[in-house]
């Protein structure tokens, strides 16, 4: 039987990015941000190769479907992917201990041409990013054990959500900020700070934002919104009860509300625009939250679209902060020399 293939490197639908045309005249404005959000430019080329991690868990899932000796070839490759890309296919049959024809309705039941063809996406996918998964703590691990499994689950969940998130609902959620005549942050626990993040980037660039964690406050703030305002509401589970009731008091004043959460969640379903941040969380651990640093990260995409549709008159303002904030910090050389205690000997 044929199986869904993982999506292929020419699959374009499955990358997002956020296209913004800037004049010539916005040149400094995009330098300005590069140093503001410590992102990189980049054109219309952009890589859209699949990551290995997709590829991998698509091969995981087919498993149950593939004949025992095709199993066997999976489970192989699963277990060595960065050997296999070097492997001719009479290697990869003699390591997993099957025909080569067996190796080749392998790569056909995944829907690929043959094993070159498999190789090559498998290649792409590991040279674009290592194979990260989402990891489980262990009682023995080391601080470098668990740091690298903490580093790599966060960093496989960014590109996961980067390639999930719909370019078109980005630059919708851009186009409401950009009109707005207020916009609100609304969130809870560890979305709050994601939220006053998140008023601080907004309020740089001249935007009426404010951010509000408590629940009473947030009830105010919703009956004083109106057609023309926004609020983004953020939350890691999307059924927080205090949330849910301040955003359908903004839908019924009529204001716009984009909401970055779970998909099929009560939340999303309230939202005018909902941006769905689907994130892999170790439940046992609620320290340890990706969607926190995926938030994050989706506010800087907002706020970088909104500087771009400000266009170059944001420039002298960043400019004059900028100056204000370096006039705030202290100067090395100002610093006095530390002065040597005072001991019983000093006085004789």
């Amino acid at each position: 039987m044929k199986l869904a293939r993982a999506p292929s490197p020419c699959n374009r639908g499955w990358t997002t990015r956020l296209s913004v045309i800037v004049p010539a005249s916005s040149v400094a404005l995009g330098r300005h941000l590069i140093h503001w959000y410590t992102g990189s430019s980049r054109d219309d080329t952009e890589s859209t190769e699949m990551n290995s991690f997709n590829l991998l868990k698509s091969i995981a899932e087919a498993r149950p479907e593939l004949r025992k000796s095709e199993q066997k070839v999976a489970d192989y490759v699963l277990a060595n992917p960065n050997d296999v890309i070097h492997m001719r296919i009479v290697d990869l049959a003699s390591e997993a201990q099957v025909s080569e024809p067996t190796v080749v309705r392998f790569c056909r039941a995944l829907d690929y041409d043959g094993f070159q063809d498999f190789k090559l996406t498998l290649a792409q996918g590991l040279a674009s990013n290592a194979s990260y998964e989402q990891f489980s703590l262990d009682s023995k691990d080391t601080v470098i054990e668990f740091k690298q499994k903490i580093f790599d689950s966060m960093i496989g969940n960014l590109i996961n959500i980067r390639d999930q998130l719909d370019p078109g609902t980005l630059e919708e959620a851009i186009d409401c900020l950009a009109k707005a005549n207020r916009v609100e942050f609304y969130g809870f626990g560890a979305s709050a700070p994601v939220c006053a993040d998140a008023q601080h980037k907004f309020y740089r660039m001249m935007v009426s934002a404010a951010a509000y964690s408590d629940p009473h406050m947030q009830t105010i703030s919703a009956l004083t919104l109106g057609e023309g305002d926004v609020v983004v509401a953020i939350s890691q589970t999307g059924r927080t009860k205090d949330l849910l009731h301040t955003v359908k008091l903004v839908r019924d004043k009529g204001a716009a509300v984009i909401t970055l959460c779970p998909g099929n969640t009560p939340l999303a379903d309230l939202a005018t625009i909902p941006i769905h941040v689907d994130v892999e969380e170790d439940k046992d651990l609620s320290t340890l939250m990706s969607s926190r640093v995926v938030h994050l990260v989706i506010i800087d995409i907002l706020a970088v679209g909104m500087a771009m549709k400000l266009g170059p008159a944001l420039v002298d303002h960043l400019k004059m902060i900028k100056r204000s904030l370096r006039n705030l910090r202290q100067n090395d050389k100002r610093i006095p020399p530390m002065r040597r205690p005072l001991t019983d000997s000093d006085g004789e």
